[in-house]
């Protein structure tokens, strides 16, 4: 199968999973109740944390499987390597899934702020996710094969095939047997049997055969020799779920269940900037690293620099439309002013610093060209021993909004103090042009704009919420478009035909 192929099925499915799940989710609130959805914010924060479980397992058993498919080792070691990552991975399905059933009741009676939901209901709800939640992560080793295996595009089918029946489906379920988080939680456990099921049996047929004579036995020895790589790689991993998971975990023991909906709901739709700028990255690392190794400095710094401009343009817009008109938004999105104005104040701060998060991971790119991650290392480990205190503090103290703040500050002091070290270091005297000229001289214009619009819009309906929404991102994305050197070139040049 194709590279091309694989790339795009697997951006399609990925778009359709991630679009169906957003705009699905007013109606989780509709006719569940804001209550109920703090409940299915709670399993989807439970999902990120059981991935810190997996200690980079499953990229290993790609890897491997890639490897494998190149002819690095034979069809026994591999069925050994196999046996013994299977071993660990059910290992840690029973003991983390057995661990979070026995806590339910602690969980359901002394951790979640529960007011209008039957406990006893709560703690069902909890069980369910238990094993739904080890079940899912079990999935992870045959995904590995599969990926390993590049048979991305029957995974990317599959992926959308699971998608429908968590998403849409679940409300013929609920339809038939009532709008209850148990009905909804019984649902997802289903999908989730179904799920590893057939990535249990693909895997199975991607899997060499080995012949009578030859025994895969029972040894966690295998693992040996993949490990440093497999420990890199959940470092990384648990970084990412600790800065970004942190907050979710503090607040749902903190806020009411119904608020803690609202807040989920803000920080997913937030969310969305950083999956605006994943592609920007996908691109010009390997172009940097490429430039690096041909000698051509200044070209690379080009593309750097360009990219900066680009990601500004498009997430830095987007991120700012979002903060300065976060309420209407929500409004035109979910019908209901009750969420709009629950959600907007976090929503308008986690957005902020999404748009600020965006920028801040360009000197990782340079150090990936530039084949050294030190500097990223211990920016990772300064992240994590600054922010997680503080939003501790900030949620304990100010609730999703405190958090929201301890969010955009971190950002905005990793980008200004942090960054420019790391641009010091690496590439003396780029920092202020390219914090002045890339970033800043396509925020400011934009901010302007946003700030004397705010002081006029107004809105009845949902559809002059939505109009005002659309047309204000329209003249914000144009407005950073012309502050950007790079974007109009871009508008000069043949429909992406751009070449940075």
């Amino acid at each position: 199968m194709s590279i091309k192929k694989n790339i795009i099925a697997n951006y399609a499915s990925q778009l359709y999973a991630a679009g169906i799940g957003i705009l699905i989710l007013p109606l989780y609130i509709k006719y569940m109740g804001a209550e109920a959805y703090g409940l299915v914010g709670f399993f989807t924060m439970l999902q990120a944390w059981f991935a810190l479980l997996d200690l980079g397992l499953t990229p290993t058993i790609a890897r491997e499987t890639a490897r494998y498919h190149g002819g690095s080792m034979s069809a026994l070691r591999y069925r050994q390597l196999f046996r013994a990552l299977s071993t660990i991975f059910v290992g840690i399905a029973v003991i983390g899934g057995t661990a979070l059933w026995l806590l339910a009741e602690p969980i359901a009676y002394k951790w979640l702020q529960v007011e209008t939901l039957s406990i006893n209901m709560v703690v069902v709800a909890v069980k369910i996710m238990a094993v739904s939640v080890a079940l899912r992560w079990l999935g992870g080793l045959y995904r590995g094969v599969i990926t390993g295996s590049e048979r991305l595009v029957w995974l990317s089918g599959f992926n959308a095939i699971i998608a429908t029946l968590r998403f849409p489906a679940v409300f013929i379920t609920m339809w038939q047997y009532g709008f209850t988080p148990a009905v909804f939680f019984w649902h997802q456990l289903a999908v989730a049997i179904v799920e590893v099921l057939g990535l249990y049996l693909m895997s199975n047929r991607l899997k060499p055969v080995i012949t009578k004579s030859e025994i895969i036995g029972w040894s966690i020895q295998p693992v040996k020799p993949v490990l440093k790589f497999a420990l890199t790689i959940a470092f990384t991993s648990s970084v990412w779920v600790l800065v970004t998971q942190t907050d979710k975990l503090i607040l749902s023991g903190i806020l009411p269940l119904a608020e803690y909906g609202f807040f989920t709901l803000a920080v997913l739709v937030a969310s969305g900037i950083m999956i605006l700028s994943a592609p920007v990255s996908t691109v010009i690392m390997p172009r940097m690293a490429r430039l690096h190794a041909e000698g051509k400095h200044d070209e690379m710094i080009q593309v750097y620099r360009n990219a900066t401009q680009l990601v500004s343009v498009v997430a830095g817009s987007a991120s700012l439309t979002i903060a300065f008109f976060a309420e209407p938004l929500f409004y035109a999105w979910t019908g209901d002013k009750e969420i709009a104005s629950n959600a907007a104040p976090i929503l308008t701060l986690y957005a902020l610093g999404n748009g600020v998060l965006a920028v801040s991971a360009f000197p990782y790119y340079l150090q990936y060209a530039l084949g050294n991650l030190r500097y990223h290392l211990i920016g990772n480990l300064v992240i994590v021993i600054t922010l997680i205190p503080t939003i501790i503090w900030a949620a304990s103290e100010h609730g999703g909004v405190g958090a929201g703040w301890a969010w955009l500050s971190i950002n905005s002091l990793y980008l200004i103090l942090w960054v420019g070290y790391v641009h010091h270091k690496l590439q003396p005297g780029v920092h202020v042009g390219w914090l002045s000229k890339d970033i800043l001289g396509i925020y400011v214009p934009v901010i302007l704009l946003l700030f004397l619009a705010s002081a006029y819009i107004s809105y009845q309906t949902r559809q002059e919420a939505l109009f005002s929404v659309v047309v204000l991102s329209f003249s914000a994305i144009s407005v950073a478009t012309v502050s950007s050197s790079v974007a109009r070139k871009v508008l000069n040049q043949k429909l992406f035909g751009v070449k940075l």
